[in-house]
């Protein structure tokens, strides 16, 4: 009985492994597919966020999210633009570390959720939106503000860094939750299967 329980514990966190290793994938997969829009570059990245987050936990999103900018930040070119520790001087970079929070607080609002209901996921991502959105412009006032000397006023930054860029990224709230209802029945079958 103990062996089988090792060996369950053991399939487990290789799966999770798995799991977390596909989405930082994800991510960084997600930062390339760009939509132009100025100032912040609109990617699919959000999108696979929230879904690490939704799908893989609280922990496993954030974990996810948090190992692509460390392998970002290590010189690996996976950022919108690029990457390595400079990127921590780009006014931007708020958004990714945003990533990071929103992965961990919307997985850990849905966690405990069987079933889980649309209003339930919708109101988790739009809550990861705001997270990234405020880490983000607080992020890039204070970079341009105090560290890089561009100065950027309140209303420029809420109409280049959220009015011209947010509507993409509700449309991919809707996307992630319809998304998540659909898939998670399928990992849980998996899981419950050992596959």
């Amino acid at each position: 009985m103990a062996e089988r329980a090792e060996k369950k514990l053991q399939y487990t966190s290789a799966i999770n492994l798995t799991y977390t290793a596909m989405f930082t994938t994800l991510i960084a997969a997600g930062a390339f597919i760009k939509i132009p829009v100025p100032v912040v570059p609109f990617t699919l990245q959000f999108l696979f966020t929230m879904l690490a987050g939704l799908l893989l936990g609280g922990k496993g999103g954030a974990l996810s999210a948090a190992l692509y900018m460390i392998l970002g930040l290590a010189g690996l070119p996976i950022f919108a633009e690029g990457g390595g520790l400079w990127y921590l001087l780009k006014p931007s970079f708020g958004y990714i570390i945003g990533f990071c929070l929103a992965s961990y607080v919307t997985g850990k609002m849905v966690e405990k959720q069987n079933p889980l209901t649309m209003k339930r996921l919708l109101t988790a991502n739009f809550t990861g939106l705001f997270i990234v959105y405020g880490m983000g412009m607080i992020y890039y006032y204070v970079i341009c503000n105090f560290i890089i000397n561009t100065p950027i006023g309140l209303w420029p930054l809420f109409l280049y860094c959220f009015i011209l860029a947010v509507p993409g990224d509700l449309c991919l709230c809707v996307l992630a939750a319809y998304l998540v209802k659909r898939i998670q029945p399928v990992m849980r079958k998996m899981r419950g299967m050992g596959i």
